[in-house]
Formats: C-alpha cells, structure tokens, sequence
C-alpha cells in the first residue's frame, strides 16, 4: 500500500475521492488553489497531519509515489502534467500515475509513452457512478496501461471503488468510458420517453418505478432518476455540458478510425447541444424530458 499520494483536481468528484484517502490515513500532497472546493478541503483537514500543500506542481511529484488527477479535459492533462514546471518534470522513477479524467485516447497514449520514459507508469481510468459514487466510495474504473503494475492500483484505488476492471493496453480506458456513456446517454433518452408516456396517460409514477425495476427494464437511471425527472427537478448529478463533451470525444475518436455508425448517439448529442444552448448546461443530463414538453 501507497502512504504518499498526490492528488491533483479537488472538483465535484476529487473532492470526495480524496476525502476517502486521507481517512484512511494516506498522506495527500496537493497544490494550493483559490477554487471553494480546495479552500473547503484544506479547511476540513488541514489539522489531520495527512495533508500536504504546495505551490508548484514539480515540488508535490517529487514527494509522491503515487499520482491520481481528475480534471476536465486534454488542455488539462497537457497543462498539469507536460507544462515547464508540470509533474512529469518531478516524478520519480516507478512511480505510479493514474489520471480518472474523462478525455481523448490520444492524450492517455501520449502520457503512456511520455512516463515510460521517466521509468514511470501512466494508467487512463475514467469512471463511471457520478457524484453519489464518488460520496459513497462506489465507483467503476475502467483501465488502460501496464497490465504488470496494475495490481498496484487495485490495492489502493479500491478505497473509493467498488470494481476496478483492467481493459488492456494504454487508451483502452478511455474506449470503455465511451461505450459507458453510448448506453447511458441511449438509456436516458429512452427513460425521457417512456415516463413522458407514463404521464400523459396519468400512471403513478412511485407504482410504475416499483414495478420496473424488478423486470428487464430495470437500470440505475430508472431507480435514481426517474421520480425527479417525473419532477422536473436537475439540480444536481452529471452535468449536460459535460455529457456533451463526452460524447463529442466519441465522435471525434470515429473520426480516427473506420467508419462507425452511430445514428442514435448522433441524435441524443445533439439533444445536449441544444440544452447547453438553452442554458441548461449546468443541469443534470436527466432532463433530455425537457424537450419533450
């Protein structure tokens, strides 16, 4: 087990990720930032002794042996990790690098091939369970990279998970996270329909929810979501803009390789591209029933 990590993107997910790890006693070095959520975190733990800080990212790599990002995007990785005085400047050799953001293969190969050269190990594992899975420790890693290291990863990102699945080669995480959000995003959309259906013909929603979950329709976006969607309520979750960017990387990756025929996913993105224009970019990707009014 790793005593020493560093953990860089303390957001909606990080935030609790890295809670997990300092309770149970991991020393977490991270970067002094003005964000609410870093200043909220150092706050709560600052007096527990596990709790690191500094100012430049080279400084936290050389003090880690292990490093876990969760970010936005590929600009994100490319600045934290490849910039003059980014991680890749300080790590250590045998170091290991796991990044959960949810971002291109290309980035993730990039990153693979640029750590081996520093004799350390990059691993793309993207996630799937939203906020509530992050809070509860409950997460879903799909991974790619060095298949020998990668029981390294599993004795110590299980405190926040629940499966840790290795997927093959570097980027192969990053494929999987697609395939994850072509079925939610495609289950969503067939959820916004069936209970637009429900109730135009009056049904009970807390009945109708009761009854499908037990049969073959039965999902995580149906027990978790379909009673606030029946309320028109997204306040919270996964935001459309960035299911949006998920699935634009989708179509981009397509671009990349053999012709993919992807009619359905096609369609529902463009659903999100018009939320985000209609201002709902911040709202959880649940209410795809909007445009059904």
């Amino acid at each position: 087990m790793i005593k020493d990590i560093g953990f860089i993107g303390l957001g909606v997910m990080g935030y609790h990720m890295a809670s997990h790890l300092i309770k149970k006693k991991k020393r977490i070095h991270i970067i002094r930032r003005n964000s609410n959520k870093t200043k909220n975190f150092i706050k709560k733990y600052t007096n527990s002794g596990l709790l690191k800080k500094y100012d430049c990212l080279k400084e936290l790599a050389s003090n880690t042996k292990l490093m876990i990002s969760c970010v936005g995007n590929d600009k994100d990785l490319e600045d934290i990790y490849l910039s003059k005085s980014g991680i890749i400047k300080g790590i250590n050799p045998n170091t290991i690098v796991v990044d959960h953001t949810t971002a291109s293969p290309e980035i993730s190969k990039k990153l693979y091939k640029m750590f081996l050269q520093k004799k350390s190990f990059f691993f793309d594992a993207p996630m799937s369970g939203g906020e509530i899975g992050a809070k509860t420790g409950r997460l879903s890693l799909m991974v790619g990279g060095n298949n020998k290291k990668f029981k390294i990863l599993e004795s110590n990102l299980n405190i926040y998970s629940k499966s840790i699945i290795y997927m093959g080669k570097s980027g192969n995480g990053q494929l999987t996270k697609m395939v994850n959000q072509i079925c939610v995003a495609s289950v969503i959309q067939g959820l916004s329909e069936a209970l637009y259906f429900a109730k135009r013909k009056k049904l009970n929603v807390n009945n109708l929810v009761e009854v499908i979950k037990n049969g073959a329709a039965q999902s995580w976006q149906l027990e978790n979501r379909a009673k606030t969607m029946w309320n028109y309520s997204f306040d919270f979750g996964f935001m459309n803009k960035l299911m949006l960017k998920d699935l634009n990387l989708i179509f981009n990756e397509t671009k990349n390789s053999e012709k993919t025929n992807l009619q359905i996913t096609r369609l529902i993105k463009n659903k999100y591209k018009k939320l985000v224009k209609l201002g709902f970019e911040k709202e959880d990707t649940s209410n795809l029933i909007r445009l059904l009014k």
